[in-house]
C-alpha cells in the first residue's frame, strides 16, 4: 500500500514538472496562441502510464501475495521441524520399547528354560520318593520293617530307623524346595509376561502415535510443496510484471522523446509560414472525411467544440509544417487516434457523421476559426493551458 502511495506522489510530481517544462518550451508567438505536442502522442503517454501504473499495482499485489505465501510456508516449516522432533522422540521411544521387549523375551525364554529344569528336578525328586516308598512298603524283602528286624541289636535297629527317617525327611524337604522354587519361577515368568504385555501395549500406542505424526508430516510436507509451487508461480508472475513494467518505461522514454520532437515541431509551426484559406483547393471527399473525423473526435461535444476540431485540421493544412491537404493531415502517422484505432474507417464506411458535424466541417473549410492558430487538442491535463471548448483544451 505504501509503495502505491509513493508511486502516485512521484507520478503527480512528474506530471507537474513535465507541464512546467512544456510551458517553458512553448513560448507562444504573439498572435498565434499556444502550440504543443500531438494529442495522440500525449494520449499514448497517458495510456502507457496508466498501463504501467496498473502493472505496478498488480506487481504490488503479487508481492503482497508472495509475502503472505512465504509467511505461511515459513510457519509450516516451523511446524514441520516440530513434528520431525516429535517423530524422532517417538521413534527413539519405540526403539527403547523394542529393546526392552526383546530383553523381556530373552528373560522369559531363560525363565522358561529354568522352569522346565525345575519341573524336571521336582519330578525326579517325586519319582525318587515314590521309589523309596515302594521299596519300603511294596517289597517285603526290602521293606522298612524287614530292615529294622534284620538289625543285630537294638542300637543298630535304632540307627537304621534314624537313617531311614533322615533319608525320607531329606527327600521330602528337597521335594518341597523344588516345588517352592518352581512356584517362584512360575510367578517370575507370569510377572515377565505381564511386563512384556505392558511393553507391547506401550509399543502399540507408540506405533499409533508414530503413524499420526508421520501423516501430519506428510500433510505438512505436501502443504509446503503446494505453497512452494504457488510461490514459484507468483515469483514468475512478478518477473513477468517487472519485464512488462520495464518495457512500459522504455515505451514512455520513447514517447517522451517523441513528445519533445513534436514540441519542437509545434514551435516551428508557430514560427513558420501560414497560407490563407483562399489559397487552399479542397478535394472531393474532404468534406465527408473531415465531418466523420469531427464525429469521431467530438461527436458528443457542443457545436463550438466540433468547429474547434475542424479548425485544428484546417490550421494544419494552412501551416507549412504539416501536410497541405485534408487527407494528408488526417492520415499523417500517429496524429489522430480514430485513424489508428480504425474508428474513422468504420465511420466513413457508413457515413456516421451527423448533419451538425457536416455543418462544423463546412464552417471550418470556409475559414471560420474559434481556436486561433492552435494545431493540437486533447482532454485537459494539469499544467496545460489553452483554449477550453467542451471537453477539450486547444493549443
Amino acid at each position: 500500500m505504501e509503495r502505491r502511495k509513493i508511486r502516485k506522489i512521484r507520478k503527480r510530481t512528474a506530471v507537474i514538472l513535465a507541464a512546467a517544462l512544456l510551458m517553458q518550451l512553448l513560448d507562444p508567438v504573439p498572435g498565434l496562441g499556444g502550440v504543443s505536442a500531438s494529442s495522440t502522442t500525449q494520449q499514448e503517454i497517458d495510456k502507457t502510464e496508466k498501463e504501467k501504473d496498473n502493472l505496478e499495482d498488480e506487481l504490488d499485489k503479487t508481492q503482497d501475495n508472495l509475502n503472505s505465501l512465504e509467511g505461511q510456508r515459513d510457519s509450516l516449516k516451523k511446524e514441520l521441524d516440530y513434528l520431525n522432533g516429535q517423530l524422532a522422540a517417538v521413534v527413539a521411544n519405540l526403539e527403547e520399547l523394542e529393546t526392552n521387549i526383546r530383553t523381556k523375551e530373552q528373560e522369559i525364554l531363560q525363565t522358561q528354560t529354568t522352569l522346565e529344569a525345575a519341573k524336571e528336578k521336582e519330578k525326579w525328586q517325586y519319582d525318587s520318593m515314590v521309589a523309596i516308598v515302594r521299596c519300603m512298603y511294596e517289597r517285603p524283602e526290602d521293606s522298612y520293617l524287614t530292615a529294622l528286624l534284620a538289625a543285630g541289636s537294638l542300637s543298630e535297629m535304632l540307627n537304621k530307623a534314624d537313617n531311614i527317617e533322615r533319608v525320607v525327611a531329606y527327600e521330602q524337604k528337597m521335594l518341597q524346595e523344588y516345588k517352592e522354587n518352581r512356584l517362584l519361577i512360575e510367578e517370575h515368568e507370569a510377572r515377565l509376561q505381564t511386563e512384556k504385555a505392558e511393553l507391547e501395549s506401550l509399543q502399540a500406542q507408540a506405533e499409533e502415535e508414530k503413524n499420526k505424526v508421520t501423516e501430519l508430516i506428510d500433510q505438512t510436507s505436501r502443504s509446503i510443496t503446494k505453497y512452494g509451487n504457488q510461490i514459484s508461480a507468483e515469483e514468475q508472475k512478478a518477473l513477468e510484471y517487472e519485464a512488462e513494467i520495464k518495457k512500459k518505461e522504455e515505451d514512455l522514454e520513447y514517447l517522451r522523446k517523441k513528445l519533445a520532437q513534436e514540441i519542437a515541431l509545434s514551435q516551428a509551426a508557430a514560427n513558420g509560414v501560414w497560407r490563407d484559406i483562399s489559397e487552399v483547393s479542397f478535394a472531393e471527399g474532404d468534406r465527408k472525411l473531415l465531418a466523420n473525423l469531427i464525429y469521431c473526435e467530438a461527436g458528443g461535444e457542443p457545436y463550438e467544440g466540433q468547429i474547434a476540431v475542424g479548425s485544428v485540421v484546417i490550421n494544419r493544412v494552412l501551416s507549412s509544417k504539416f501536410p497541405d491537404t485534408v487527407v494528408g493531415v488526417i492520415y499523417q502517422s500517429r496524429q489522430f487516434s480514430p485513424v489508428a484505432s480504425g474508428r474513422l474507417g468504420l465511420a466513413l464506411a457508413s457515413d456516421m457523421a451527423t448533419e451538425r458535424c457536416y455543418q462544423a466541417a463546412d464552417a471550418a473549410m470556409s475559414g471560420i476559426n474559434n481556436v486561433g492558430s492552435c494545431v493540437f487538442f486533447r482532454t485537459p491535463i494539469e499544467g496545460l493551458t489553452g483554449i477550453n471548448i467542451g471537453g477539450h483544451v486547444f493549443y
